[in-house]
Formats: C-alpha cells, structure tokens, sequence
C-alpha cells in the first residue's frame, strides 16, 4: 500500500502548534502536515544540523530552537520564541523520545536498566511532562490542545523492552492527569503510531545513541505483524493530529488515546513460541 496525497483541509488555519522533536521522522511530517493546514509552527529540536535544516527548509514558516526536552529552561525558551514570531499557541505536540531497541530485562546489566530507566524516562515522560508546564499559560489563554505521541507499547507488551514500554504506559498515566488539571480550558490527548521508518533512536546509556529503529526492524518484518500488512510512512499518521488540534472538528475529546496501531489492536503482536509462529 503506498502512501496516499494529502490535501490540506485548512482545519488549522491561523493556528499556531509547537512540536517537540520536529527535526526528523514523524517531527517532520507533522511539521509539514501541519502547515499544509494552515498552521504555523515551533519546533524544538536537539539536533543543531536539524534545526539549522528547518530554517533553511521552511524559511519564516518556522521557528526552531536547539535544545533539550528535559531542560525546563528549553521548553520555556521554545514556547517563548514561538509566541514572539507569531503571538499565540494553540496546541503543544510533545513527540520527542527514545526507544530500547526492545531490549529485555534479561539482556539488560543492572547497570543499564538503572541508567536506561532514568534516560528513557527522562525523555519520554519528563520531556512532556516539562512541555507541558512551559507552555500551560498560553494554551489556558487560547483555549487550545496538548497531545502527546503515544505507541503501540502505551497499550500492549512486545513493542519494546520494560523500559521503553514503562515509559510509554507512564505517558498515558500522564495524559488523563493533564486532561483532568487542565479542563476545561485545554483538551490533552495522546496518538499512539505503530512502528515506521523515523530517526527513532536508542538511549546512550544502552549504547543505542546512534542506532535507529531501521537498524533493528526491517519494513517487511514491521509490516508482516500489521493486521493492514503494510509498512506505514510517518504521513500516515498525522491524520489524528490534526483532527485533534482541530477546534472545529475536536470540542469534545479530552483524556482519549488514539491507537493509530494499522490494526495491532485486533491480536496484539504475534510472536515465535515453541517454533510455531503465533
């Protein structure tokens, strides 16, 4: 199945969306999804090359700011740039994160699980957790969204190992606690993707820094688990995003998680058990 052409609908015309982790992958889609709709961007991304890449891409369209979720003083700083060049926000997409490559607690030192846990979460839980402090009072002022990119592995096991499956279950925790503080001025709500191709790395303290998700999982190997049997582009998902952030299509969701998953759900991930594959 190949990617189908996007038009733009418009939905989030004059709006204005800060994405965290937009340098590359579904970042990036979502970058480009989300201005073909009208909106204009912030961007906060660690990688120097990628942001310097983003401005030179996309000119005016976007700001991006070099720095790290896990730094308060970074996410204040890109919500700070954001509201300079345009004036308002209206959604945060927290999408920043790392992935273990799936590695199990039995190939795991203590060592590693102990710095691992602390790396992963770090990112995935504290870097929205901090987003969405840095730029709670502008979306109160507008009324607007947070949502925050979930995974197949915030529902269901074998996606990941337990630090990066813990990580994504916490996220979820997280998501119907802000829904709750926040209402009734901001709706929070998260998408969970399946596997795709993206930058998608591993955490230092695994030794994973440079290795990408591609690296571990081949495009037939994502898509023969896919009950939709195909391997889906980071595109695909960025439908639920903008229907989220929607004002006109979203005044009712809050608290909910989108399993963007191609059909993971119907059986979970099938697995090799005493050679019969299941």
């Amino acid at each position: 199945m190949s990617a189908a052409k996007i038009e733009g609908s418009g939905w989030l015309r004059d709006q204005v969306a800060l994405i965290t982790g937009g340098g590359s992958g579904l970042g990036l889609a979502l970058v480009e999804r989300f201005l073909g709709e009208g909106c204009r961007v912030g961007v906060l991304e660690r990688s120097a090359e990628k942001v310097a890449a983003l401005h030179e891409r996309f000119g005016a369209q976007v700001v991006a700011v070099q720095g790290d979720v896990r730094s308060h003083e970074d996410n204040a700083r890109a919500v700070a740039a954001t509201l300079e060049r345009f004036g308002s926000l209206d959604t945060l997409i927290g999408n920043a994160a790392i992935w273990d490559h799936a590695s199990g607690l039995l190939d795991l030192s203590p060592e590693q699980l102990d710095h691992g846990f602390d790396e992963l979460f770090a990112i995935n839980v504290k870097g929205y957790l901090l987003g969405a402090k840095a730029s709670a009072p502008a979306l109160i002022a507008s009324e607007g969204s947070m949502i925050f990119t979930l995974s197949n592995s915030s529902f269901y096991p074998g996606g990941g190992g337990p630090l990066y499956t813990a990580s994504k279950h916490a996220a979820v925790g997280l998501i119907r606690e802000l829904a709750y503080e926040l209402a009734p001025k901001v709706r929070v709500n998260g998408v969970g993707p399946c596997g795709m191709a993206s930058d998608l790395r591993g955490p230092t303290a695994l030794g994973q820094e440079d290795k990408r998700i591609m690296d571990s999982r081949s495009p037939e190997a994502i898509a023969s688990i896919l009950p939709l049997q195909f391997f889906p582009e980071p595109a695909d998902f960025t439908g639920p995003y903008v229907m989220l952030a929607s004002r006109a299509n979203n005044r009712v969701l809050s608290g909910v998680m989108i399993n963007a998953d191609a059909g993971l759900g119907i059986r979970g991930i099938r697995h090799v058990a005493g050679g019969l594959h299941l």
